[in-house]
């Protein structure tokens, strides 16, 4: 893990260096807090509590976090740096699991930039901090799924535009997988096939954190997914150095 932890400490600083950062954190901070107050009625609902934010963030992170993965692989490609990196002493492994960290950190400090909303419950009522805590993980580990996507999509292709939409749609296809629309419509039609998008929808596993339940099957789920679409990423990054 030490060369990945370099990888990491390289790429996270590269997002401060430039206005990527700024950008990203503002429209994040700006789009949850007038989301939330205004279509989740966080004032009307009478209910000291931060489900209204928890419902908009994977939604939000849908579109920000494939825009925040666009670059790692593709820049790199484009820019032909990606030869120089897959030369160096580590594997591309850890290569990818180096820039992986770093952007999940990244949306954890985005994430942990929202504690206001937090402020803002406790001083209006007495809220349960534990669901609020358990809320926060399901957001962190709905961002390391898309992150986990958008990064092994990225390695595809060197046009940052293609790999940003095609993240975008496989995110969605994921997200909306348990929607009711797909599952009655799976249900007529494909019953068996059902029961399968239920169990691959983000925001089936991510519901329960929302409701502080912490259950080991929603781990294990978020844990192979984000394993799954890493293993990926790094198949691709030794067929583009084979290639």
């Amino acid at each position: 893990m030490k060369a990945a932890m370099i990888v990491a400490r390289r790429e996270f600083a590269a997002y401060f260096a430039t206005p990527v950062a700024t950008v990203f954190i503002v429209i994040f901070l700006v789009l949850t807090g007038a989301l939330t107050f205004t279509l989740g009625g966080f004032f009307t609902r009478g209910q000291a509590d931060l489900i209204p934010f928890f419902s908009f963030v994977p939604w939000l992170f849908l579109f920000l976090v494939p825009a925040l993965t666009m670059r790692l692989w593709a820049e790199e490609r484009r820019l032909g740096t990606i030869e120089l990196l897959l030369t160096l002493p580590i594997t591309p492994g850890q290569a990818v699991v180096g820039k992986f960290l770093a952007a999940w950190a990244f949306c954890a400090v985005a994430l942990a930039l929202t504690f206001p909303l937090w402020i803002t419950i406790n001083v209006l009522g007495q809220p349960d901090n534990g669901v609020v805590l358990t809320g926060y993980l399901g957001c962190l580990l709905v961002a390391g799924a898309y992150l986990a996507i958008g990064t092994a999509i990225s390695a595809l292709t060197r046009n940052q535009v293609i790999a940003f939409v095609l993240a975008v749609a496989a995110c969605f296809l994921f997200a909306a997988a348990g929607s009711p629309v797909v599952t009655e419509f799976l249900s007529a039609n494909l019953p068996v096939m059902a029961d399968v998008a239920r169990g691959l929808s983000v925001n089936e596993r991510f519901a329960g954190f929302t409701r502080g339940v912490i259950s080991a099957r929603d781990f294990i789920f978020f844990a192979s997914f984000i394993a799954f679409w890493l293993f990926l990423n790094a198949v691709i990054l030794e067929h583009k150095k084979a290639d």
